[in-house]
């Protein structure tokens, strides 16, 4: 006797899994009662910590929504230039030739290519109290 099992995904995990990236492991609590996290209390403001692969940016959007995301471009394997730089709602790549834009309110999607490009990794990110937890 032989057993057939099929299974049927709307998302294929291997084919939607960035090739360029890792899941490193990510837990902060970031107080926003302590100077260097203060600003996230505030809309459009965001800070950088050094979890991750090259960084995560944490942003306020509103005083209950924030997003956090990988600083590394995902359209490339990780590299002495691949960590993103921050300005304002966008995040760019500085390597040379690149051009990788992604839109921190956008769900960290590449602002040119959406649909072509993966978007930044990102990370969960919850506010409790006066605290913005970010995990995975």
């Amino acid at each position: 006797m032989v057993f057939i099992t099929l299974s049927c995904s709307k998302n294929n995990d291997k084919q939607d899994r960035n090739p360029y990236l890792t899941d490193p492991v990510v837990s902060l609590n970031l107080n926003l009662n302590l100077p260097e996290y203060n600003r996230l209390k505030f809309p459009g403001e965001s800070v950088i910590t050094s979890q991750g692969i090259k960084g995560i940016v944490v942003i306020c959007v509103s005083e209950t929504q924030y997003f956090a995301y990988d600083l590394t471009d995902p359209n490339h394997v990780p590299s002495n230039c691949s960590r993103m730089e921050i300005n304002g709602p966008v995040a760019s790549c500085p390597c040379q030739n690149d051009e990788n834009e992604y839109n921190l309110i956008n769900f960290g999607r590449h602002t040119s290519d959406p649909d072509g490009k993966y978007p930044m990794q990102s990370y969960r990110a919850e506010r409790n109290g006066n605290n913005v937890v970010i995990s995975n």
